[in-house]
């Protein structure tokens, strides 16, 4: 037997499947047969839409902590290299930095 190739499926035909999932109109079965997905799978969806529902009305939000040292860091590094490289032009006289 062939195995299928893995897919990928978009946030909304997930939320939809997921959707249909909670209004309960069919089983999991016919459910898996429509959307041609396992029923599994819709469990997961279901179970994620369900945990993320109060997000939608207003709950907290979990915005990740960024960590600006590093990004701090890559800027002045960048800063050093650009210095030296226009002193480097302008003494071989490729470039002038006084433009």
């Amino acid at each position: 037997m062939k195995k299928r190739p893995r897919r990928t499926h978009s946030a909304a035909f997930k939320a939809k499947v997921a959707l249909d999932a909670v209004r309960g109109e069919k089983t999991l079965a016919e459910l898996a047969k429509q959307h041609d997905v396992h029923p599994n799978q819709i469990i997961d969806w279901k179970n994620q839409l369900l945990a993320g529902a109060p997000d939608v009305f207003g709950g907290e939000r979990h915005d990740p902590a960024i960590d600006v040292k590093p990004l701090h860091a890559k800027i002045g590094q960048q800063a050093l290299e650009i210095d030296f490289l226009a002193g480097a032009l302008d003494k071989a006289g490729l470039w002038s930095a006084k433009r």
